[in-house]
């Protein structure tokens, strides 16, 4: 297909794009560049514009009879949108509603759409399946959830096939070093602690070690990057229009802060200092994902379930990286 891919220059949009194209799909990259980076595009095309110029990304969209979308591009810090929430409604909300306007515009029939767990709030059950009630705690997962509800709506309504692939935890980097992961600031567990083995940071903050859980600190669910790319894959060669698909994307397997930090240790050969600090509001306990759904629906399921395997990937790309996409 010929695909389009907004925020393709970002951390899981960058990966998606390259096996696309790896798989012999066509495809151009749209993306401001406000997160995203130059570098992780590689040799593919990219046009750097905002989802809020729909006469632009209209044009884009005929000019290379774009059969699909995939669409990556939003602001994903969820402190920063309980401070900014006005900046997140608008991005996440406005430019996607946007982009399907735009879609509409040029005849363009399905969209995959990077959704989130945070859409399920606290879970009252874990593993967490997609019947779960769905009640975001931050303005972030709640934008999330909105652009869920309006897929439905204009599926119902023009016939646009979706699918809302809800992510737990992205990690890792591809296989061939050539992309990773590289935020400003970084939020994410698993490069924090690796950028204290770098000595970039003194050390890990541990956020609430009296957790019920066997070592007292939070459960996530970590699933690797390239598999996150190859459900996106799956579930666009599965679409048509009109249809309709909700996914929760993770291994299954739930690991602790504590076992991330005792495995970096393992894989760098560093001590990785920690020090505990009080919870952060709103951090549940555990969240880990039932993904029996995305094996039935697409016969996917992650293939690096081992956590090490993620982590090893992670130190090669930090490692030959420090500096992210800037070296």
């Amino acid at each position: 297909m010929r695909v389009l891919v907004t925020g393709g220059a970002g951390y899981v949009g960058s990966h998606a794009a390259k096996l696309l194209a790896e798989c012999g799909h066509e495809v151009w990259i749209v993306d401001n560049l406000a997160e995203g980076h130059r570098a992780a595009v590689g040799k593919l095309p990219l046009v750097v514009a905002d989802l809020m110029d729909q006469p632009a990304i209209v044009e884009m969209l005929k000019r290379h009879r774009i059969e699909a979308v995939m669409h990556f591009a939003a602001l994903a810090y969820v402190g920063v949108s309980v401070r900014e929430p006005a900046e997140y409604y608008q991005n996440n909300i406005v430019g996607t509603l946007s982009l399907l306007d735009a879609m509409r515009a040029a005849d363009v029939p399905r969209i995959v759409f990077s959704s989130t767990c945070a859409t399920y709030g606290i879970p009252n059950k874990v593993p967490i399946s997609e019947d779960h009630p769905q009640a975001p705690i931050s303005p972030y997962g709640f934008t999330k959830l909105a652009i869920e509800r309006a897929l439905a709506d204009y599926s119902h309504a023009y016939s646009i096939g979706y699918a809302a692939l809800r992510y737990f935890n992205a990690s890792g980097a591809t296989a061939d070093g050539s992309i990773g992961e590289d935020h400003d600031p970084e939020t994410h567990l698993i490069p924090i602690v690796l950028q204290v083995a770098l000595g970039e940071r003194p050390a890990i903050d541990v956020f609430g070690t009296d957790y019920p859980t066997p070592d007292g600190t939070c459960i996530r669910d970590y699933i690797h990057v390239d598999d996150l790319a190859s459900a996106h894959l799956l579930a666009l060669e599965k679409l048509h229009p009109g249809a309709a698909l909700k996914l929760n994307l993770g291994t299954g397997r739930g690991v602790s802060v504590q076992e991330i930090v005792d495995i970096c240790r393992s894989v760098t050969g560093h001590k990785i200092p920690t020090r505990a600090v009080a919870r952060r509001e709103g951090d549940p306990p555990e969240l880990v994902a039932d993904p029996s759904a995305a094996k039935r629906e697409l016969g996917w399921e992650a293939r690096h379930k081992d956590v090490r395997e993620t982590i090893e990937s992670a130190w090669r790309w930090h490692k030959s990286h420090p500096n992210g996409y800037g070296d």
